[in-house]
């Protein structure tokens, strides 16, 4: 929610907030200002860590989680939040099952200790990745993060796909990256920025642009219909011109095996 407030400024200083706008992605005075001070303070902003589904399906051996497997001294779970933190992500939204829940509580508490909130929202049931993300419907009122539970992305630029999300009209922009095995993939075709198709996991594919586990979207998002993120919502979103791309040269690392 937006509040009118009046303030007095130097002509010069409002002379360079001036020549921010560009009628494209800052369109007048008041964005530019507020560009401004979200620049200077550092903006606030909502990520959710999606670890839904069967927790067997989360396990990466007998009595351990891929979430909780530590590489290089820190798990995975722990690495996620900090980066998310390092980026200005001060409020996490964890979704999953009762048990997983239950230990990442035990490790993170309230998050306080990392600087930031933890939300722990408990999924019962789910037949896809948008059936989980649902359950964040009326949570969430500006647009967020998300990324997916097993993977580590320490190296890529979570703020230029923010960005990128930030200048485009699309309700969801998805991190991309290079694939020499597409069919195993989410299999994007992009022009420019824009999404054309979305194709979970085609059987051929000679495209080997493929959509990585991050993505950032508006909370109409939630609004949708369809039991996975992959093969309901994104193509639906791309025939309606409303899924945006960034692609980025470096890739997360997937923690799938104890090796």
């Amino acid at each position: 929610m937006k509040e009118k407030v009046s303030v007095t400024i130097e002509k010069d200083v409002l002379k360079n907030i001036d020549s921010l706008i560009d009628n494209l992605y800052i369109r007048n005075r008041s964005q530019a200002i507020e560009y401004v001070i979200k620049k200077v303070l550092g903006e606030s902003k909502t990520a959710v860590i999606l670890a839904g589904g069967p927790e067997e399906r989360l396990k990466i051996s007998k009595d351990e989680y891929r979430l909780f497997v530590k590489v290089g001294g820190e798990s995975v779970m722990e690495k996620s939040i900090k980066n998310l933190r390092k980026n200005n992500f001060k409020e996490i939204y964890f979704i999953a099952r009762h048990a997983i829940l239950t230990k990442a509580f035990s490790f993170f508490g309230s998050g306080n200790a990392y600087g930031v909130k933890i939300n722990y929202v408990e999924e019962k049931k789910s037949d896809g990745t948008f059936e989980s993300l649902r359950l964040l419907k009326g949570k969430i009122s500006s647009k967020f993060l998300v990324v997916y539970d097993d993977i580590i992305f320490d190296k890529i630029k979570i703020h230029e796909l923010w960005d990128t999300h930030s200048r485009s009209h699309a309700v969801t922009t998805l991190l991309l990256t290079t694939s020499d095995e597409p069919s195993k993939k989410g299999n994007v075709l992009l022009e420019g920025n824009k999404v054309l198709s979305f194709i979970q996991k085609p059987k051929i594919s000679d495209n080997y642009i493929v959509f990585s586990p991050i993505f950032v979207a508006e909370p109409e998002l939630l609004e949708y219909q369809g039991a996975s993120l992959e093969k309901d919502v994104f193509p639906e979103l791309a025939r309606n011109n409303l899924l945006s791309g960034h692609i980025s040269p470096v890739k997360e690392t997937h923690v799938h095996k104890k090796e």
